[in-house]
């Protein structure tokens, strides 16, 4: 077992923004930061694993998860309920790996206020234009639904000064890599560069001037 105990990485963003895409690459390619795997009561999607993608639950059992105390965080997104559950970060962060939370951003004030240790990264569209542009390319979503999402966009944008860094997704390789130069800056406690160059307020001063 390390002697190093690994600390919490929490990325949230606004829907579209591409977290899950980021994340996914990003443990790809640091061994040394492992994947939080949620709980959530929405429907299996095609393609989608249990116990890979998400634990699928159904509102019962989710409820009787909250009222335990399973949860480090939950929220409710879109009318269904997601939670990071204690024990999914514990074994790993007592074994010496970070343990990255790809969470919403109400998820991200609970581990704020329960986890000294957590690093919070959030992830930028490059304008809301682009951000309208992602979510009508799903082609999954109505018009109403992608106002609404825009709407929520604005709203968690609000919370952006209070995370530790703003990181741009414009280019998936270049925000990736920016992201594992911010892990690998916090390992080190040599982080007052990346701190000064990714300053969430002026980047989403920024991106609401877009």
């Amino acid at each position: 077992m390390s002697t190093r105990r690994g600390f919490p990485v929490v990325v949230a963003a606004p829907s579209g923004t591409g977290k899950t895409t980021v994340c996914r690459a990003v443990v790809a390619r640091d061994p040394d930061i492992v994947f939080s795997i949620s709980h959530t009561t929405r429907p299996m999607r095609r393609g989608e694993l249990d116990g890979v993608d998400y634990h699928f639950v159904s509102p019962e059992q989710f409820d009787r998860g909250v009222a335990a105390g399973d949860f480090l965080e939950w929220a409710t997104y879109n009318g269904n309920r997601y939670g990071t559950s204690w024990r999914a970060i514990d074994a790993p962060l007592g074994d010496g790996h970070d343990v990255l939370l790809e969470i919403e951003v109400q998820g991200a004030r609970q581990v704020r206020a329960k986890r000294d240790d957590a690093r919070f990264i959030f992830l930028l569209p490059p304008s809301l234009a682009t951000l309208r542009e992602r979510l009508e390319g799903r082609g999954s979503d109505a018009s109403e639904v992608i106002a609404a999402r825009l709407e929520l966009a604005r709203r968690e944008l609000e919370d952006g000064p209070r995370f530790d860094y703003a990181v741009v997704n414009d280019d998936l390789d270049a925000c990736v890599a920016e992201v594992l130069a911010i892990l690998s800056a916090e390992r080190d406690g040599e982080t007052a560069s990346l701190r000064a160059r990714h300053v969430p307020g002026p980047a989403i001063e920024a991106l609401l001037r877009a």
